[in-house]
């Protein structure tokens, strides 16, 4: 598994100053996808809806609405 690209703008375009720890999303050479954010697990999983659930080997990660927002036109449609 490689990441093929970043989804969106670079953390610097987003106005990031370090550039370095941000959240970011990338398209995985699997077709799946790997998404940079802040661990939130503990505090939202008793939030998640009756059909949803968490994985002990699953983590729920909180990104910005702006970094998904900015990676919609690279998100493929199927």
């Amino acid at each position: 598994m490689k990441i093929v690209r970043r989804l969106g703008d670079p953390p610097q375009q987003r106005g990031s100053l370090s550039g370095q720890t941000c959240p970011d999303i990338f398209e995985l050479s699997d077709g799946k996808f790997a998404i940079i954010g802040t661990e939130a697990t503990k505090a939202l999983e008793e939030e998640l809806p009756p059909d949803a659930g968490c994985a002990d080997y699953e983590r729920i990660v909180v990104i910005s609405r702006e970094t998904l927002v900015c990676a919609k036109a690279d998100i493929p449609d199927a």
